[in-house]
């Protein structure tokens, strides 16, 4: 039989009353499986790779940074005491620490956003109809699949004192060369990092610009907005969640530099000049055999950046 009018209406919430908020424990258990609990199961292979490779790591690295850790030989047992915050303390006094944090600064400073501009005007460039559209794609993105062995080299070939830029400015070559002075070292490495990215993160903008109704370009062109307004009020805004993804991206892998000094300046030279946090873990920690300091480092590097990005994500979205 089928309800009646008054027991449908008995059912309904009364007007002007909420209904009844979920218990804690059933909310709880929204929060941690969703309405779906089942799929955590299928992910769960994925948090079970994440787990293996980065959380474990990474509370190794915690635990190391608070023991006197040493390397010692296969199955023998020694004794790593516990040391509070010495290690953070010796690694926080050390110039040399300071000056590697300050070294990737800079080439945040210059990569970033020479990242983030030239992937977007690009993608801007290569989504609209060209002659060869499909071959530049494909240029921009073969220095990323590229060995970095490889076009490290042709950079050096370039940038060496006799290379091929210092014979094409003549008297304005700087004197020391690009890759042995120390003002320029970094920025060298900094935009050689940028060129050799490019190309994956034109394609995370390009999928972007993919999503963006062709009609607010059609409005725009009858209202007669340039092509710099047009970028300006509909592209910049409309990818803007890509644009957060490519800051975080770029700023995490660059504040993890470590092949292209260690390849084009000889392990951070010219005197410490390019050396990155990474590139002194590896030293601290497998070449002078402080694993204990080194993890210190790698701690600190993953607060700051962390902040870093926690910090991209309120600009972007309160913008």
């Amino acid at each position: 039989m089928s309800r009646t009018t008054s027991d449908i209406d008995r059912s309904r919430p009364a007007a002007g009353t909420t209904a009844k908020a979920p218990a804690p424990r059933r909310r709880w258990r929204l929060r941690l499986g969703g309405h779906q609990p089942i799929g955590i199961l299928f992910v769960s292979p994925y948090l079970i790779y994440l787990a293996a490779i980065f959380v474990y790591p990474l509370g190794f690295a915690v635990w190391m940074s608070f023991h006197d850790y040493f390397f010692a030989a296969p199955g023998v047992q020694v004794d790593r005491p516990f040391v509070g915050w010495d290690n953070y303390t010796t690694v926080l006094t050390d110039p040399d620490v300071w000056r590697s944090f300050a070294n990737i600064a800079v080439f945040l400073v210059i990569n970033v956003p020479l990242t983030a501009v030239a992937s977007l005007v690009l993608a801007d460039a290569l989504n609209k109809k060209l002659p060869f559209r499909s071959f530049f794609r494909t240029a921009y993105y073969i220095p990323y699949i590229t060995a970095s062995v490889a076009v490290v080299g042709v950079w050096m070939f370039l940038f060496n004192s006799d290379g091929l830029v210092n014979q094409a400015l003549g008297p304005l070559a700087p004197d020391p060369s690009w890759l042995i002075n120390s003002h320029l070292a970094m920025p060298v490495v900094a935009v050689f990092v940028a060129w050799k990215q490019l190309g994956f993160f034109v394609v995370l903008y390009l999928s972007a610009l993919q999503n963006v109704p062709q009609e607010l370009y059609e409005s725009a062109a009858l209202d007669g907005a340039g092509r710099l307004r047009v970028f300006r009020s509909i592209t910049v805004p409309a990818v803007r969640p890509a644009t957060l993804l490519v800051l975080i991206l770029a700023t995490v892998t660059g504040a993890n530099l470590f092949t292209e000094p260690y390849l084009l300046t000889s392990g951070g030279g010219p005197d410490g000049a390019t050396t990155s946090p990474v590139l002194l873990m590896y030293q601290r920690g497998l070449q002078q055999g402080h694993p204990d300091e080194a993890a210190a480092i790698g701690v600190i590097l993953v607060v700051l950046i962390t902040a870093v990005s926690l910090v991209y994500r309120r600009l972007v979205e309160r913008d």
